[in-house]
This record gives structure tokens, C-alpha cells and sequence, in this order.
């Protein structure tokens, strides 16, 4: 044995010894890198402000879950690439990862109210509406309103304070729907309370911002999932994102198989009746509809992906009546999403429109004809469909064409593991 073998055979008793980790130690000596080699391996992405929108502040959503960007808990799906970056900045919405322990990672969507387009826009007529010119403080000429000295007065969210705004949520609010938003406000510490009393004014500017721009985020935090309403989960904001739960669109499974199809449809309907009846006497219903407004979990679940354009009227409380002078209460604030139309009073909702929609602008397409499907079967389907489309009939004929539609669809659900939402169930009790 040469001196050099002895030597190593040597040094690797004497660190066994001492219950050091030789082997790890070893390589690290032995394969430190160059510091070329590890300026190559460090991250090549890194958050700005302005792609968060965290510049734009107190203008924006909100900062509950900035730490979650900047620790890498949520990343982007480009980022597993050899060469992660920010994605391109002029898309609404981006797919992601979101982790709490760094080892379970969920799928998710990290999204801004508007594209950067509209929110460019948006923030250049704030500015203008000041005689500002084309860039200014925004946050300031926001804290200049009439409408917000009226809010940071006040401790309790009333409907005067709303008026004007876009929102579909807000055509006729209801008190009792204002406190149910300042409880559940998620981007506020302590929240629990109707009053705004915790509220800073930092806190009413992104309350009013967010309310005035899309109000997505907020029905996600007052009617959550976890109570049993269906709409994905609200995880947080972070400047003028927002993140939420993941789901397949609908349109992804437009020319399934029937049972497929059935199920989706089946769900669709069930939870459009879920809105309109209800143990807490709201009603909440359509403005339109899209293929994007809905989407399924992996267990086959069907939820409400984009809240922006519904309405709620509180049945329990009644309508709200507006102000007859609606001009006095619209303001700058009433065009921050560029929707600057007026709304149609809550009196001209009808109790159908929800099923309307549905049958006329999705249901064709998700239930259209099949070589698969019993031919006296889809004429049955496409009949029903007609019925409950056909805007001439009375809301009692929609809702009945509607409910027999799901008689119709529902043996025809499959019971699979494949649709694990009510899998096992399925196998012993009719009712899933």
C-alpha cells in the first residue's frame, strides 16, 4: 500500500471517529465549485414592484401574501424551466404553484384584476380626471375624492358610500350584504367585525379600489368554498395580483364523452339553482356568461372560476333603492374598470336569468350531439334546452324545463372513481 493510500485510509478512520459526515465533507472540498459555476446557478428572475403592481399601492388588492411571492412558496410554471424568468406582463392571468411546507405544491392562478392594458388606462383617467396630465400620484388624486373623505369618516360600510360603482354586487346592496363584505375582508388583520373601526385608511383605499375596479376577489371571500358556496378558494393578494385555486375550464371538455358531459352539465345546473335559493336569502345571479366562468377540480368538481360578473340581492333585507340622482354619486371611481355604463336597476332581474344563460350561451355546447348518445335521448335534451333558453317564456317555464332537464342528465352521471367528488358515494345512496 503507497503512502498516499495509507494517508487517505487514515484521515477517513480519524473522521469516522468523530461521527463526522467524511463522505459529504469530502465532496465538498473536493467538488467546491468555481465561482463562476455558482454565479450560473443563482435564480435569473426576482419580483419587481411594478410586475406585482406593488408601485401602484395603496391602489391595489391588497398584501396578504407578498411574503409568499418573495419566500418562492408561489411560483410560476415557467419556472421549473432551465432558465426561469417573470412571464410576459401583459397577460391577466398566469398558471402557479403554492406550497405552505416547500414539499406539497397545488396548483394555482395568479392574476390581476384587469390586463396591464386596461390597468395602464385605468390609472392614466385617474390622473386626467385630476388635470394631473398623463402620470401622477394616483393614490393621492384617489385620497382627493369627495367619495373617499366620506369613507374614511366613517366606520360602517353603507350603501351610499358604494353608489355609482360597477359592480354588479353593488346595483342594490343591501346592508346586511356591505357588513358581510367588511367581516370577511381578508386583507385586514382583524377582521370579524361590521365596523371599520381596524380599518386604516391605507386599508378603505384598497377596500374601495378593489370594489370599483372587479370585484372577483371580494365575492370569493365572502361567499368561500369552504362554507359550501362554488367558487375556487381566495388565497390572497399581493400588489395588483391576486392568487386562487386552479381548475380545468369547462371548454376543455366540450365533445367529451357523454357521461362526461352529463355531469359537467348536471353540476352546472345544480349550482346555478344553489345561487338563487339559498339558506342565507341571497340571490345571486348571472350578468353573462362564459366558458371561463367555470372549471372542475381533479376530483371532477364544478366551481365558479370568475366571479366579476355577478350580481347578489338580498332577499331577506329586500331591494335597496337607489338614488333617484344617480349622476351626484358617479365619480372617478365609477370608470376605474372602464365599464362606465349605468346598470340595469336589480328590479328588471328576473328570477330565471341565471338558468336562462346558462341553457342559452353553455349548455349547447357542452351537451351537443354525440354518436354515442341515445338519439331520442338528445332530442329530449336539445328540446329542454330550447325551453330553458327561450327568454319569451315565463320564469316558471324556464325553471321547470330546467329542473326536468336535470331529472334527465342524472342517472346518467357515472358513478367512477373518476369523478372521486362523489365517489364512493355514488355506489350506495342515489342522491350523489
Amino acid at each position: 500500500m503507497g503512502f498516499q493510500s495509507w494517508r487517505a485510509e487514515a484521515l477517513w478512520k480519524v473522521l469516522l471517529q468523530f461521527g463526522v459526515l467524511s463522505l459529504y465533507c469530502w465532496d465538498i472540498v473536493a467538488l467546491s465549485p468555481s465561482p463562476a459555476s455558482q454565479i450560473q446557478h443563482k435564480p435569473v428572475y426576482s419580483f419587481g414592484r411594478s410586475f406585482l403592481g406593488l408601485d401602484k399601492c395603496n391602489a391595489c388588492i391588497g398584501t396578504s401574501i407578498c411574503k409568499k411571492f418573495f419566500k418562492e412558496e408561489i411560483r410560476f410554471h415557467n419556472w421549473l424551466s432551465p432558465r426561469p424568468k417573470l412571464p410576459l406582463s401583459y397577460k391577466k392571468s398566469y398558471p402557479g404553484n403554492y406550497t405552505d411546507d416547500s414539499e406539497n405544491w397545488r396548483p394555482v392562478v395568479v392574476s390581476r384584476l384587469l390586463t396591464k392594458y386596461k390597468h395602464d388606462v385605468s390609472d392614466t383617467n385617474i390622473c386626467t380626471s385630476a388635470a394631473k396630465g398623463v402620470t401622477c400620484s394616483i393614490e393621492n388624486v384617489l385620497r382627493s375624492t369627495r367619495r373617499f373623505q366620506k369613507w374614511t369618516s366613517s366606520n360602517l360600510l353603507t350603501p351610499d358610500l358604494v353608489q355609482g360603482l360597477s359592480s354588479p354586487m353593488l346595483r342594490c346592496p343591501s346592508q346586511r350584504l356591505l357588513d358581510r363584505i367588511v367581516r370577511r375582508y381578508a386583507e385586514v388583520l382583524d377582521a370579524g367585525s361590521i365596523l371599520m373601526k381596524h380599518f386604516t385608511d391605507r386599508d378603505k383605499l384598497r377596500l374601495l379600489y378593489t370594489l370599483a375596479v372587479n370585484q372577483h376577489p371580494i365575492m370569493l371571500q365572502i361567499f368561500p368554498g369552504t362554507e359550501g358556496w362554488p367558487f375556487v378558494r381566495y388565497y390572497g393578494s399581493c400588489g395588483r395580483m391576486m392568487v386562487s385555486a386552479s381548475t380545468n375550464s369547462i371548454r376543455q371538455f366540450y365533445g367529451s364523452s357523454p357521461e362526461t358531459t352529463s355531469d359537467l352539465a348536471y353540476q352546472l345546473l345544480h349550482v346555478t339553482q344553489s345561487l338563487r335559493t339559498n339558506g342565507l336569502n341571497y340571490h345571486l345571479y348571472y350578468t353573462g356568461v362564459r366558458d371561463d366562468m367555470f372549471g372542475t377540480f381533479e376530483d371532477g368538481r364544478l366551481f365558479i372560476t370568475d366571479a366579476s360578473t355577478i350580481g347578489v340581492i338580498d332577499k331577506q333585507e329586500g331591494l335597496h333603492q337607489s338614488n333617484d340622482r344617480l349622476q351626484d354619486y358617479r365619480d372617478v371611481f365609477s370608470c376605474l374598470s372602464l365599464n362606465c355604463k349605468s346598470s340595469p336597476p336589480c328590479q328588471t332581474v328576473r328570477e330565471s336569468q341565471s338558468l336562462l344563460l346558462i341553457c342559452r350561451d353553455i349548455l349547447p355546447k357542452l351537451l351537443q350531439p354525440s354518436q354515442n348518445q341515445n338519439k331520442h335521448l338528445q332530442n329530449e335534451m336539445d328540446r329542454l334546452i330550447s325551453l330553458c333558453g327561450n327568454s319569451m317564456l315565463p320564469d316558471s317555464s324556464i325553471i321547470n324545463a330546467a329542473n326536468a332537464l336535470m331529472a334527465l342528465l342524472q342517472p346518467l352521471r357515472p358513478c367512477s372513481p373518476h369523478f372521486a367528488y362523489r365517489y364512493p358515494e355514488c355506489k350506495y345512496n342515489n342522491a350523489f
